[in-house]
């Protein structure tokens, strides 16, 4: 590497470093380009993606479809705002609310206006449709959730980065233990002001924490006894990250209309994102059928790009590509294998004492505390081995790669995962 390309990457880190703000550690290497599983550097070098954006890319970097799909969008008409009718948005949520089997969808662009939309729309309708006191509405969440960094959300959030120094925070949430359906049971039998219950089917950010089999059926079965709004957050873990069209869904992993299978859970309010576009643009959604979603009214919520054309066409290109690529029963063999071998390797490990995941949302957790640099320094090692992952929660290494992704590369990503990991073995 001459001393010119060296340069490339440092003077890109140096730009960021200098004009933007720090809100962010990023792993060391600056791309320039990716296709399908793979990302280059500047340098030329080619990586496989083991992140996948936070499983915003599930459909491979700049698939065809979907990037065909927005340029011609572009070309035609980019965006009215609400205040007009356009010829996409209509036609976007007739095949979203189809595709996911609910009577209607709210779009917005990011997956966290996606959650402080169904806060919003599980309160509305706590006061307009179950009669709670306008203003003593509580919300159940899980402890060590993650799903987003407004300061609505970092005020129910366990994170001291996320909130310290972010205070006054906002009132109206119960948090329980996450998987501890007794600690849920509890909370609603000692409150009547309960309107909703956000979970993320696994918690990614956590360390892709799968809770047990019957928490989520459940924890729905409670709801639904005390008419409380099961709210999913599948921003990460839906659009077949984990070998099911969505976490929430039983042995239905994708969405054919001839499809027998019934579902484990069906969320009262579905919050999508990050996938929903393929990683091409920004957009997410809420689902929800009409007599929950019918409280919202003109002027109570909106955004400016919220379900703009381009957005529209993207997302409708995206699931297609979920459903003509099986990309759902793609993450769930090829997660088992990934499973499987990690296992096997694991059993004789001193590096490594735990693999955990569904489908190909999976992690691994390091044999050494939260506050050590070994996972990110496994990390530096597998990308000067050609494979780029993120640590979380300082001993976790998460593993989310395309879904695109063949049983080949998956075998050559396993090898240079154990490769690497063998070089730190105690």
């Amino acid at each position: 590497m001459s001393v010119t390309e060296q340069s490339l990457s440092q003077q890109a880190i140096d730009l960021e470093n200098k004009y933007g703000a720090h809100n962010y550690h990023p792993l060391p290497v600056v791309l320039n380009k990716g296709e399908g599983v793979y990302v280059w550097d500047v340098d030329g070098k080619k990586y496989f993606d083991f992140l996948s954006a936070y499983s915003a890319v599930n459909q491979g970097h700049c698939h065809p479809h979907i990037v065909d799909a927005m340029i011609d969008q572009s070309k035609t008409l980019a965006l009215t705002s609400r205040a007009f009718h356009n010829d996409m948005l209509g036609k976007y949520e007739k095949f979203a609310a189809e595709y996911f089997k609910f009577d209607k969808i709210l779009p917005m662009n990011t997956g966290a206006e996606a959650v402080e939309t169904a806060l919003k729309l599980c309160r509305k309708w706590a006061y307009e449709k179950k009669g709670i006191d306008e203003n003593e509405a509580e919300i159940i969440v899980c402890e060590n959730n993650f799903h987003g960094r407004t300061t609505t959300i970092i005020s129910f959030s366990n994170d001291p980065v996320a909130r310290k120094n972010f205070g006054p925070y906002t009132k109206g949430f119960i948090k329980v233990e996450y998987d501890n359906y007794e600690a849920l049971e509890k909370v609603f039998k000692n409150n009547k002001n309960i309107a909703g219950f956000l979970v993320e089917p696994i918690q990614g950010e956590a360390g892709v924490y799968v809770p047990s089999d019957d928490y989520l059926k459940k924890a729905k079965t409670l709801c639904e006894k005390h008419n409380v709004l099961f709210i999913a957050d599948e921003v990460q873990t839906g659009i077949a990250r984990t070998g099911r069209l969505l976490a929430t869904c039983g042995n239905c992993s994708c969405p054919k209309k001839d499809c027998s299978g019934t579902p484990d859970v069906k969320p009262d309010v579905l919050i999508l994102g990050k996938a929903l576009s393929g990683g091409a643009y920004p957009v997410s959604a809420v689902l929800a059928n009409d007599h929950i979603m019918e409280v919202i009214k003109p002027g109570n919520h909106g955004s400016t790009f919220g379900g703009n054309p381009v957005a529209a066409a993207v997302a409708m290109a995206a699931l297609e590509v979920v459903t003509d690529e099986n990309l759902a029963d793609r993450a769930d063999k090829l997660g088992n294998i990934f499973r499987k071998k990690l296992n096997d390797y694991i059993e004789t490990s001193g590096i490594c004492n735990l693999v955990r995941g569904r489908g190909l949302l999976n992690a691994i957790v390091i044999n050494d505390d939260e506050d050590s640099e070994t996972a990110w320094n496994i990390c530096m090692k597998l990308r000067d081995n050609g494979l780029l992952a993120k640590p979380t929660h300082g001993n976790i290494i998460r593993f989310a790669p395309p879904l695109v992704m063949t049983e080949t590369q998956l075998d050559e990503c396993i090898n240079i995962i154990i490769k690497t990991l063998k070089e730190f073995e105690i």
